[in-house]
């Protein structure tokens, strides 16, 4: 498997969009994604798909590629002014050159201090951390349930994936996530820890996953297809 270092582009309502060109031994047939996040048309294909091929069938495919950028969410700032979201609520980013360097969470504002151009850098920073401390909790709950021991941590920004389980039993977990609701964000962590003890999703995995996860696991599934775009567009 490997992508084209070719650049060829796609114009979509007047806007060109990069197309990446994934190519792998055991595909039999193209397949197409917008991808809104990082501004991209991909399309996977044989090893034998030729670049002109791939561009003619995401031209083919412009009606569908308008609406999937059209749908998607738009861009948020980590800014002052901006409204993000914090463990499922609304929150304000407020800018108080007053308030010092230390980011704190006031009701539905969050004050940040310093020099205006540092602001984005100083949430992120404040979110991964608060991403940390959480799922550190979470992780230490679902694992007493499941009755393993409580793994390495790390907090990334995998855009495919809002967690991963590696064969070594190291969890990785997106660090916006700490944006959704508590209940969501606890089961993507639940849905790692039942992959420590069953590395596929076989009947077995989810009836681990049902057992320990203490909530709605379909709806936060749900959620997460409804606004999982959303959150990777805040503070990209």
């Amino acid at each position: 498997m490997f992508w084209s270092t070719e650049e060829p582009t796609v114009e979509i309502d007047g806007q060109v969009y990069p197309l990446r060109i994934r190519r792998m031994a055991q595909a039999r047939r193209m397949s197409l994604r917008a991808d809104p996040v990082r501004g991209e048309v991909k399309i996977s294909g044989p090893t034998r798909l030729r670049t002109a091929e791939a561009l003619a069938f995401a031209r083919s495919r412009h009606d569908w590629l308008a609406q999937r950028f059209a749908a998607a969410a738009q861009p948020v700032a980590l800014d002052a002014g901006s409204t993000i979201g914090f463990c499922g609520d609304p929150v304000e980013i407020v800018h108080d050159p007053g308030h010092g360097r230390i980011v704190s969470l006031c009701d539905d504002r969050l004050l940040v201090g310093g020099p205006p151009e540092h602001v984005a850098t100083r949430v992120e920073r404040w979110l991964r951390r608060e991403a940390r401390r959480l799922m550190a909790d979470d992780l230490s709950f679902y694992c007493a349930r499941a009755g393993c021991a409580v793994p390495k941590l790390s907090i990334g920004d995998a855009r495919s994936r809002w967690g991963s389980c590696s064969s070594h039993g190291h969890i990785r977990m997106g660090w916006r996530l700490v944006m959704a609701p508590h209940a969501v964000r606890r089961s993507v962590v639940a849905h790692e820890v039942a992959h420590l003890t069953h590395m596929d999703h076989s009947a077995r995995f989810y009836a681990l996953l049902d057992r320990i996860f203490d909530g709605d696991r379909k709806s936060c599934d749900a959620w997460l297809k409804a606004h999982g775009t959303g959150l990777h567009m805040i503070g990209a």
